[in-house]
């Protein structure tokens, strides 16, 4: 079609679509961005097909980072699980692994999240109850007893204390017998995302970046199939943001855990292989899978042109995903089951290397098997009865999802001059800059449900009056942690104390003299030092940090 011609038909049809009636809903994404009625060439008509897209496994790898996708490999079906006691979580881990899950995913309650110990005054009514309690080396390998550590790929959703629970994780493989070139997992241990969005943060971030880049070290002498780091946007989505913000916050955030890596002297093949990322997939389909597309392709050319790594697996974002809690609903909850499947549906056509999709009653409580079960089941199903995994990025060349790329990268390259203008991510987090660019995508979006211009089924649109929940919801006992207080008691007893003062005194003198942190937390682990010993003696040499208010 001669360009005339095709101008010509577009303005005809424009001016028909424009008059045409609507529905008179707001045809704008979840992130309040516009969308057009259509989308011609004319929107892609400046892609580079080499330079912008290529092909699957090559440079920049905006469709994916192997060259036959899910032919090769399925994605780790990885769903999230932990609650009560070390033996409770066990059992759940167990009962995953037999129903098909091919990786684990601990999650911690509040008193581990915060680095504080079971009998902790602070974790009195939260023990075991968002998720499973980890005071101690004896708590880590209760935990994972009879999982043998070499042939499980473990991820572990711990932030501030990450040092200390990945000490007790590594002490529990050299009890098995393992060897740590054999450990295959992934730390979350993403602390700027925490003062931006989360707030598990407990030092300030100038020390907190001290002890990841010690963490990211030590791994890659040590641990070399380990991901130190899955620098996270799953929960700055979940606070409020937008689609292009989390994309942008993530890779500054990892950018800046590069820089601070470098910094040290470290070679950046050394250890950019191994960081890993973690990414929401949220309601607004297109929008997500354009998300994901836009990181690869960012990540790839800062890596390469900025950072001059010349191993091509560092040019790789690799990314786990998780379906959007935020987007649950405790109306109508069955509806969460459907939700879900969509949101992971785009997340395996954005091309994740792993996966979790939440239970259809995570928002009224922990969930229970049956719902665990359901969640497990729709990543089989999509795998295995779809037809998705045939062949590489099906959406690509679509003049939208193109588009939608595009844009996405070039909201993210402004976000990061923003970010570049207040000095860096670490000075704009004590700005507030995040957290008030976040609290105000919130707001917006808060207000188009009010004023129903967007609609969530069940809660402001196609409610039922008088609605029963009949979902069994699972519960923990009070003597979850009257028996989790026990045990540190009784371990405390039973332990070398001087031995454990020992160790204290070697972190503190690590912490004071600027040596790796790891060795001396795995010693410490050893000889049964908990978790809030091990935190509170670095709280003496780093202090902790208050976060200033924004408005």
């Amino acid at each position: 079609m001669e360009d005339k011609n095709f101008k010509e038909a577009k303005e005809k049809y424009f001016e028909k679509a424009t008059n045409a009636p609507t529905t008179g809903m707001k045809f704008t994404s979840v992130s309040g961005e516009d969308v057009k009625v259509l989308y011609t060439p004319e929107d892609t008509e400046e892609t580079d097909y080499l330079r912008d897209l290529n092909f699957p496994g090559e440079y920049p790898f905006t469709r994916g980072i192997h060259a036959n996708g899910y032919r090769g490999r399925i994605w780790t079906m990885r769903q999230f699980a932990g609650f009560g006691t070390p033996e409770d979580t066990n059992k759940r881990f167990k009962y995953l692994l037999a129903n098909g899950q091919t990786g684990l995913s601990v999650a911690f309650d509040l008193p581990t999240l915060m680095g504080r110990d079971s009998d902790d005054e602070m974790s009195n009514g939260e023990v075991g109850i968002c998720g499973v309690a980890i005071s101690s080396l004896e708590d880590m390998e209760t935990l994972f007893e009879g999982i043998p550590l070499e042939k499980v790929s473990t991820s572990m959703t711990i932030n501030s204390p990450a040092a200390m629970l990945y000490a007790f994780y590594l002490a529990v493989a050299k009890k098995q017998g393992v060897s740590f070139d054999k450990l295959r997992g992934t730390l979350q241990n993403d602390i700027l995302k925490e003062y931006i969005a989360q707030k598990e943060f407990i030092y300030p971030p100038t020390p907190s970046m001290r002890i990841i880049t010690d963490m990211i070290e030590f791994s890659t002498n040590e641990v070399p199939q380990f991901n130190p780091i899955s620098v996270s946007g799953y929960h700055i989505r979940e606070a409020g943001s937008t689609a292009a913000q989390e994309l942008a916050y993530t890779l500054a955030d990892g950018f800046a855990y590069i820089e601070s890596c470098l910094d040290r002297g470290m070679d950046i093949d050394s250890f950019a292989p191994r960081i890993s990322f973690f990414f929401n997939s949220h309601l607004d389909f297109f929008e997500e899978i354009a998300k994901f597309r836009a990181a690869r392709r960012i990540y790839a050319k800062r890596m390469k042109e900025r950072y001059g790594a010349k191993n091509p697996r560092s040019w790789w974002l690799r990314f786990h995903t998780q379906t959007a809690g935020c987007t649950l609903t405790a109306q109508q909850p069955e509806n969460n089951i459907i939700r879900t499947a969509y949101q992971a549906l785009a997340a395996v056509l954005g091309g994740t290397q792993s996966l979790h999709t939440n239970s259809m009653d995570e928002t009224l409580a922990l969930p229970s098997e049956k719902a665990v079960k359901i969640a497990l089941r729709t990543q089989q199903i999509l795998a295995y009865e779809t037809g998705v995994i045939n062949t590489i990025d099906p959406l690509g060349g679509s003049y939208y999802v193109e588009s939608l790329t595009n844009k996405m990268e070039e909201m993210a390259n402004n976000i990061f001059d923003e970010i570049d203008s207040l000095g860096g991510v670490i000075p704009a987090i004590e700005a507030g800059y995040f957290q008030k660019e976040i609290a105000d995508s919130a707001y917006r979006y808060q207000q188009e449900l009010e004023k129903k211009e967007k609609f969530v089924v069940g809660v402001n649109e196609f409610v039922e009056e008088d609605e029963k929940i009949e979902i069994p919801i699972l519960q923990v006992p009070p003597e979850v942690e009257q028996k989790q207080v026990e045990r540190l008691r009784v371990l405390r007893i039973r332990r070398n104390s001087a031995k454990a003062e020992e160790s204290l005194k070697k972190i503190k003198d690590a912490a004071i003299h600027d040596k790796n942190l790891m060795p001396p937390l795995i010693e410490a682990a050893e000889n049964y030092v908990t978790l809030g010993e091990m935190v509170n003696v670095l709280k003496e040499v780093f202090g902790v940090y208050e976060e200033s208010v924004v408005f």
